[in-house]
């Protein structure tokens, strides 16, 4: 259906820290109009009642891993962008280490055609450092990019920056905001060696947080937030997973001013090392999900705004990948069909207010990455818009959960929240449970 007028009736629009009953009216691709009553002005505008339902901006999920070109037996864009806009995703950020890796501006433009022909949600993508790239790094053109990806452990292929010189000059040398992956390779070797000398290949799943250690993480955030303080660098860490190191952020300056950030994904936030004996491998990830209390201290410091963005760091592999014995089954799951559920059960739980999900999900990474016109319900901006039922059951089984390789970790989950609709770029492309034929996704541009 897409209709260049739609008025949405009677919604309980959630957006900027207050919640109220409104209508908004889309005309072509943006918001026109947001109001306490809208009349339509003429038979051609389609009416959407919204009654009892709530109106959020459509979330922008700042890492995800779309496995294309390369990997497209786990996934691609296609399909799981299609399965974000079906969990009310409607931006995606997408990290460089496919095959090949995205480390050229050659191969990044590459992946921007792929998306402009297949995507289902808006797009952009991180360019990935190396130990040799300055170079193209200095060619990006920095509101055509999300930003730049450093793994500082964990990488795939020779995407481990590793060399201190080169470190410093790629922190002084951009100005876009420079995101990390932080473990301490040293340490996981030396961890996974002594494991493996006890248990052979077969190690169990319980000791990956052992393994992939809150020592690992902390060593490699704080030498980077160090090294962000010394250039001045644009610094935002990503997926933190212990406690310890969510003393190394603040709350005391707006997003909008902080040189330093952080994000937390939804499985950090949901499981903990109690679920490895019933989850195993499907629920590892790097960094791994720890204990009970480093998941409380990353609730409290998202909470408290030390920690700016939730995301999900989606990143599925076969399930056949996933069964392999310890050392050989990849880290990694997908989220993105189910994040935006999870967090609306934690706000049914108590622990978060529909207010601060909007915040965590919507406008921090559109403010962090100054994303244009998008992440909030405002007059002007693109019509990116999710309609929610609160009180809609579901659960989630293998027939209704979209990725590529047909599984997910919150298998057997019931969730009380439904996605109901979906607007992109004010085209309705979800409406329960089905997708329209509408190809309405952007490239994402960004104001700086």
């Amino acid at each position: 259906m897409n209709q260049k007028i739609t008025l949405i009736k009677n919604a309980k629009i959630v957006n900027e820290g207050t919640i109220f009953n409104g209508d908004v009216l889309i005309e072509g691709e943006y918001i026109k109009e947001i109001s306490e009553s809208i009349s339509p002005k003429s038979a051609d505008v389609f009416v959407l009642d919204a009654e009892g339902k709530y109106l959020l901006p459509g979330a922008i999920d700042d890492q995800v891993h779309f496995r294309e070109p390369g990997l497209t037996h786990k996934a691609n864009i296609e399909t799981e962008s299609r399965a974000a806009i079906a969990g009310g995703i409607t931006s995606f950020i997408e990290m460089p280490n496919t095959n090949p890796q995205t480390t050229t501006v050659e191969k990044l433009e590459e992946k921007f055609e792929i998306a402009a022909q297949t995507s289902f949600a808006n797009y952009s993508f991180m360019f990935g450092g190396t130990n040799d790239n300055l170079d193209e790094i200095l060619k990006l053109d920095v509101n055509q990019v999300a930003g730049l990806k450093l793994f500082l452990g964990s990488s795939t292929g020779n995407m481990l920056v590793d060399d201190p010189e080169v470190l410093e000059k790629i922190f002084k040398s951009t100005s876009m905001v420079i995101s990390v992956h932080c473990e301490d390779e040293g340490t996981i070797k030396k961890n996974l060696k002594e494991h493996i000398d006890k248990f052979g290949d077969d190690i169990p799943i319980k000791y990956h947080p052992i393994i992939r250690s809150e020592e690992a993480c902390y060593l490699s955030s704080s030498k980077a937030i160090e090294l962000a303080e010394k250039t001045g660098a644009r610094l935002h860490v990503f997926h933190l997973s212990t406690g310890k190191e969510t003393n190394l952020f603040t709350n005391k300056i707006p997003l909008k001013d902080k040189k330093i950030t952080a994000e937390v994904c939804i499985h950090h936030l949901w499981f903990s090392d109690e679920d490895y004996d019933k989850k195993g491998t499907f629920i590892k990830w790097n960094p791994a999900v720890k204990t009970e209390k480093d998941r409380d201290q990353l609730w409290k410091a998202l909470l408290d705004d030390r920690i700016d963005v939730i995301a999900t760091d989606h990143a599925p592999h076969t399930i056949d990948e996933k069964k392999n014995v310890y050392t050989n089954a990849p880290s990694g799951g997908p989220l993105v069909q189910h994040a935006l559920p999870a967090m609306l059960e934690m706000y049914h739980k108590g622990k978060i207010s529909l207010e601060k999900i909007v915040e965590k999900m919507c406008h921090n990474p559109a403010i962090l990455f100054q994303v244009a016109r998008r992440g909030y319900i405002k007059e002007g901006y693109f019509a990116d818009l999710v309609l929610v039922d609160l009180n809609n059951p579901w659960t989630v089984i293998k027939e209704n959960t979209l990725y590529k390789c047909g599984w997910s970790p919150f298998e057997g989950t019931t969730f009380k929240s439904r996605i109901t609709h979906t607007f992109l770029n004010g085209s309705l492309v979800y409406q329960n449970s089905k997708f329209s034929n509408i190809k309405s996704a952007k490239r994402l541009t960004f104001n700086r």
